[in-house]
């Protein structure tokens, strides 16, 4: 019983403070930055380039198939309903680790074709995020830059530089499993 109190102060310790600025890191290609801010949410900023067109990035993005190989916690996603703009209401399940418990989350999804997936929580238990994924073509849109903009408050009691901590492990993880998905390995 006592490993579970024991493995959360680890995960505080290296959370360090709300304050704090998350490192830059630069890891198998992957620029990510990670930091609480002054709301106390967790704020994620990540890039990667990927060896594919804007256009197979986007869709496999999309792709709630995909989504559990990709991102760590996500257990399902599914898309609830279209509007006739494109926009859509998806929902994802999703557990990161055993001191959490299995969350849903549900939010507004805009999509500008090939170039922008901006996304808002809007219900389920996860209740306060907004970003985007925005893809920027290189080489005469041979090449993807993916720009990944997150900010998150977790749905308990849980300090922000926690959340931060998670997201400076995941959010490398998730960009490279996209673009393995995307260039084929």
């Amino acid at each position: 019983m006592m490993r579970r109190p024991a493995l959360l102060l680890v995960l505080l310790a290296l959370a360090g403070p709300a304050g704090a600025a998350g490192l830059d890191l630069n890891t198998e290609g992957v620029a990510v930055e990670a930091h609480a801010d002054d709301h106390g949410r967790g704020v994620v900023r990540a890039s990667v380039d990927i060896a594919a067109p804007p256009a197979v990035v986007f869709n496999i993005i999309l792709d709630c198939a995909r989504a559990a190989r990709m991102s760590p916690g996500v257990k399902s996603c599914r898309v609830v309903s279209r509007a006739p703009d494109g926009s859509e209401i998806r929902e994802h399940t999703v557990k990161w680790g055993f001191f959490w418990p299995t969350l849903r989350s549900t939010s507004r999804v805009t999509l500008t074709p090939d170039r922008e997936i901006r996304f808002t929580c809007i219900g389920g238990d996860i209740r306060a995020c907004e970003g985007f994924w925005r893809l920027e073509p290189l080489d005469g849109g041979q090449r993807t830059r993916v720009n990944y903009d997150l900010w998150a408050t977790a749905p308990v009691a849980v300090p922000a530089g926690l959340v931060s901590a998670m997201m400076r492990r995941d959010v490398p993880s998730a960009l490279k499993a996209l673009r393995r998905e995307c260039e084929g390995r």
